[in-house]
């Protein structure tokens, strides 16, 4: 969403330059007269594209990093209520036993019902409250630090991979992968330090060790080689089906003999179909499991901030009594049951309507800043 912001604002400002420089606003086809205040336009697009840019980052940081996570590995947890049977009249001959046989006659058998209570992260906003009540209020950022420095070096070494071996698909698809599974203890201390409760310890010392980093090695590859599938597959078959030459000149579109155009809105329709089916199908699978393989691998002097069942249904065995101490790719994308596939669907819904209604906010913004600024004016 912060690549659209940043594509909508430099449009603008191009287009503010190129009438600044030729000199025209109209008011209609007939009518040209000079652009109104180009300087004051331009710093009111730069600002509100920031201000875009800072937004849409942030809800996807807090609703879709944070709030994301802690929904991945929330095990909901159970309440025993016990129920005593109504005590049955006593019969006509009672007084006629004895105390001790009275006794065994009248213990109720006792029955207990266990309610699963509603999960934490069933809500946005029950989940941003737990969190500020367990970690004060800035802990909807929790983790930020450490997600940048993430970020930086990813970049760094990305950069760096992909000038010494080209700038192909297939090398950058590799170079990605790569510096993945490289800053693999990296990213789970990012995890760690988004489930655990408020630690005294710095993020740095906090650090995974290098035997944990080697238990994550392969789930971090598969994580990374199904978010390159999703954006490998759809410039494929967008190639493949030479579809670049109808999106760089849509107006000839038109001109097209009507089977032409059938063909060309199916091809692209396979190919937004193809990105979808591969995040739906590979790269939510993949994420949710290595989220989860992290979280088995957090120390057990650190508690997690919800709920959360470290044994994994007994499939995972502390190392000291000679389990692995680890959950498979397998095992954790199993144990993540229906309720909570469909809990993180849903969020990752509502992050959408979010994104969405934040940025129709920004560029209705934009627009009415522009009307503010240049009057009637209308920008060509």
């Amino acid at each position: 969403m912060s690549g659209i912001a940043h594509h909508l604002v430099k449009r603008g400002l191009d287009a503010t330059h190129e009438q600044y420089r030729s000199g025209s606003f109209a008011q209609d086809a007939g009518d040209k007269k000079p652009f109104g205040h180009p300087h004051a336009v331009a710093a009111a697009l730069v600002i509100t594209g920031v201000a875009w840019f800072f937004a849409a980052n942030a809800i996807s940081y807090i609703y879709g990093g944070v709030v994301a996570t802690l929904t991945m590995i929330e095990t909901p947890t159970a309440t025993a209520f016990r129920v005593d049977p109504a005590a049955e009249p006593e019969e006509a001959d009672a007084p006629l036993l004895s105390a001790d046989e009275k006794k065994s006659n009248t213990i109720p058998e006792l029955e207990l019902f266990y309610v699963k209570t509603k999960p934490i992260t069933s809500k946005i906003r029950t989940t941003i409250k737990h969190l500020k009540a367990e970690a004060g209020p800035w802990s909807r950022f929790r983790g930020l630090q450490v997600a940048l420095v993430y970020h930086f070096v990813h970049h760094m070494l990305f950069q760096l991979l992909t000038a010494l071996f080209g700038g192909a698909l297939i090398s950058q698809s590799f170079a990605a992968v790569f510096a993945a599974v490289i800053l693999c203890r990296l990213q789970m201390l990012w995890t760690h330090v988004v489930i655990s409760t408020p630690s005294e310890k710095k993020w740095y010392r906090r650090f995974p060790t290098l035997d944990q980093g080697k238990k994550i090695l392969l789930p971090t590859a598969v994580w990374a080689l199904a978010e390159q599938a999703a954006i490998c597959i759809p410039i494929t078959l967008f190639q493949v089906f030479d579809l670049e030459g109808y999106f760089a000149n849509p107006s000839g579109f038109k001109d097209l003999p009507e089977m032409q155009q059938k063909s060309v809105a199916l091809a692209s329709f396979a190919v937004l179909a193809s990105g979808l089916l591969t995040a739906v199908l590979v790269v939510f699978p993949a994420n949710v499991a290595l989220k989860r393989v992290q979280a088995s691998l957090l120390s057990e002097e650190n508690d997690t901030i919800v709920p959360f069942d470290r044994t994994f249904g007994g499939k995972v065995q502390p190392e000291l009594v000679g389990g692995k101490g680890v959950v498979s790719m397998l095992d954790a994308w199993k144990t993540f049951d229906w309720a909570a596939r469909f809990r993180l669907v849903k969020l990752y819904a509502k992050i959408a309507a979010i994104q969405l209604s934040t940025s129709v906010f920004f560029v209705m913004l934009a627009v009415a800043e522009v009307r503010m600024i240049n009057g009637d004016y209308i920008l060509y």
